[in-house]
């Protein structure tokens, strides 16, 4: 039988329609360059180009930052997303394409063509073609703004649940915009997900490579995703990018109606040596991490030491290295592994932001700030912002110390409570 709505809720919808009418209003809306359909959108190409360049370091550096021990891959892997690129609905994008030094078999873009795909996906794909179909899937989520979308949706999400604590404060309907909210997310990036398999297929094949290859692709995820002994690692990948039953069937549907095309196996095989010849000594790394969650650190400093021995150049089996000596108490030499890893990679944050804690625990203030300001100037962390307010504090710096725990303050979670109370203590509300 039919109820009619309560005055609450008539209320809150009828809110929440104007609220969404003033802002389709407001921005009207826009042609989706990829497919040619109407789509809102809440941000600017300038801001989504902005945001894309401000993000695409930091998102390097806090996911393991670029592998750099075979610079070609990188350039290879470039030469054919650009290539794809330049077939996509907005071939003037500044676009780049960067591999990252990272186990998780991942890629991803962010708005304005800022590409990455990972070390430990690329160990996965059998050939170029393979290969296309990643970078051909990413594109397309640059080129038809699909970052802008996303953030688009947020916006709009974010009125709706304010307009419904503006209506009631009854939590029962805060708790019915959340899971709203978290549905039409969810809804949105599975057809965000389908639309990039679908025109990411085009663009490779008006590349020439064999669409057969985005099937193989997806079937590979699916199987991930479906091995239980790979535990939650993989979690945030199918979070972003869901694999499903229902995507390996429309590309092959959408495969069978294509020509086949050029698959480029040894030109592939070639690029990945350097990886696929490390590939043990990444694993054995993966087994000295493991071991150092269990805190068995003997057994993960010895696990480590191999990995170095079987490639001596990799910056993050150094720093590895080093957090264990850490542990084991023996932080001078710990700085030495240190001093390894930022020789061997000067550009990424983690060997100074390592070496600067274990300076600042030895008491040697004046090299810890300066490798924690280094550190913070690739990627800025909450750890390395409360460790220079304590130095600042040390030095009678009370305005420069306020401003780093502010800034510490802000990056939420324990150290956020920590600086937060440090502020207190300075009389800073």
């Amino acid at each position: 039988m039919y109820k009619p709505l309560s005055k609450t809720l008539s209320k809150f919808l009828f809110i929440l329609l104007l609220g969404l009418s003033v802002i389709s209003t407001i921005t009207g809306c826009e042609t989706n360059p990829v497919t040619g359909k109407q789509q809102l959108s809440l941000v600017s190409t300038s801001q989504e180009l902005s945001i894309g360049e401000q993000q695409y370091e930091p998102s390097q550096q806090s996911q393991g930052g670029a592998y750099i021990i075979d610079p070609s891959l990188n350039q290879y892997v470039n030469k054919i997303g650009q290539s794809l690129a330049q077939l996509s609905g907005q071939p003037n994008l500044p676009y780049e394409f960067v591999v990252l030094n990272n186990d998780v078999p991942n890629a991803w873009a962010l708005p304005g063509g800022k590409i990455a795909i990972n070390r430990g996906l690329l160990v996965l794909l059998e050939d170029e073609a393979q290969l296309a179909a990643v970078l051909g899937h990413e594109v397309v989520h640059a080129a038809a703004r699909h970052g802008a979308s996303q953030m688009s949706q947020g916006m709009l999400l974010q009125l709706g649940t304010q307009l419904v604590g503006q209506v009631s404060s009854n939590s029962a309907y805060s708790q019915i915009a959340g899971l709203g909210a978290s549905a039409v997310q969810a809804r949105y990036g599975r057809s965000q997900e389908l639309e990039a398999d679908h025109y990411g297929i085009d663009y490779m094949v008006q590349a020439g490579y064999d669409p057969q290859a985005a099937v193989e692709l997806q079937q590979t995820f699916l199987r991930l995703s479906q091995d239980s002994s790979q535990g939650n690692w993989l979690d945030n990948l199918f979070a972003s990018h869901p694999p499903s039953a229902e995507r390996v069937q429309k590309n092959k549907e959408r495969a069978a109606k294509l020509p086949k095309g050029k698959r480029n196996k040894a030109a592939y095989q070639k690029s990945i040596k350097q990886i696929i010849a490390d590939k043990d000594a990444y694993q054995t790394h993966e087994k000295a991490l493991q071991k150092a969650k269990e805190k068995s650190w003997a057994s993960a400093l010895s696990m480590t030491q191999q990995a170095i021995k079987q490639q001596p150049k990799e910056a993050r089996f150094h720093i590895t290295k080093g957090r264990l000596l850490n542990e084991l108490e023996k932080n001078k030499e710990a700085v030495n592994a240190f001093n390894q890893a930022v020789k061997l990679e000067p550009k990424y944050f983690a060997g100074f932001f390592y070496r600067g804690l274990t300076q600042q625990e030895l008491k040697n203030s004046k090299l810890a700030e300066k490798d924690l300001i280094k550190s913070n100037s690739l990627l800025e962390t909450g750890v390395a912002n409360y460790y220079l307010g304590e130095i600042s504090l040390g030095n009678n710096k009370k305005e420069s110390a306020i401003n780093y725990f502010k800034r510490a303050a802000r990056s939420g979670g324990e150290v956020g409570k920590a600086a937060a109370g440090k502020l207190q203590t300075l009389g800073v509300q």
